[in-house]
């Protein structure tokens, strides 16, 4: 399979890596330096980039018939442009906050809590995610979607990192030196407390599951999630 990779900072970097290892060929490797030649001969884009860049790569992806698997974040107040995009185009899309095989089984586990807890009013919620200094957009996508999950699956309307109301949830967002990922969701009453937590070792996880994303959609097209490439659904 020829990958393109759009964004080659540490994640880029660790992706290509696995990918060589399973077999994969690398025929781009996308930064600021240089332009998307190259990209309409991948089988597959993978997006790791910044920000401001993730539209752009996503939207060439689909001009030039790639499938593109984006794990950028911050971005997603353009997600149904994309979206809509894949749509016109007749293309193949995974955006997830985090591609790591453990974190996914962890989204499931939070909901399953959450739809549990939900008929209990002595319990209230509350996230925690510790990253890295160098990471850009605060909470985490992924702690963003661990709120959305409690959202769909309780009374809880909304998240916040100030203050909560009695129906937001409270994330605290902390930036400590090279810690890779951590994200706890608690539950706490007066009497005791039910966590679950998630804690990435190193970037390996959060690469591998996109590769493994990636070798999945080759072929298809639409919008897919990973809970299609686990097959949650």
């Amino acid at each position: 399979m020829k990958i393109a990779l759009l964004g080659y900072g540490k994640m880029g970097q660790v992706i290509e890596r696995i990918a060589i290892e399973r077999g994969h060929e690398i025929v781009l490797k996308k930064d600021e330096h240089n332009t998307y030649e190259g990209l309409s001969n991948a089988d597959v884009a993978i997006d790791f980039s910044i920000p401001a860049a993730a539209v752009s790569n996503i939207s060439n992806c689909f001009h030039n018939n790639v499938p593109v698997i984006s794990g950028t974040t911050g971005w997603l107040e353009h997600y149904d442009e994309m979206v809509a995009l894949c749509t016109e185009k007749n293309g193949a899309f995974i955006s997830s906050s985090n591609f790591s095989l453990g974190v996914n089984i962890f989204f499931e586990l939070n909901e399953y809590l959450a739809k549990m807890m939900s008929k209990l009013d002595s319990y209230r919620v509350e996230m925690e995610e510790i990253h890295h200094t160098q990471k850009l957009d605060a909470p985490s996508g992924t702690a963003i979607s661990l709120a959305k999950g409690v959202i769909e699956n309780s009374a809880y309307t909304d998240w916040t990192l100030e203050n909560p109301t009695e129906n937001q949830i409270h994330i605290d967002a902390k930036r400590i030196g090279t810690v890779p990922g951590t994200h706890t969701v608690t539950y706490n009453s007066a009497v005791d407390s039910i966590e679950i937590k998630h804690t990435a070792h190193n970037r390996e996880g959060f690469a591998l599951g996109a590769v493994i994303a990636a070798e999945w959609i080759v072929g298809k097209q639409g919008v897919f999630t990973m809970k299609d490439v686990l097959e949650f659904n």
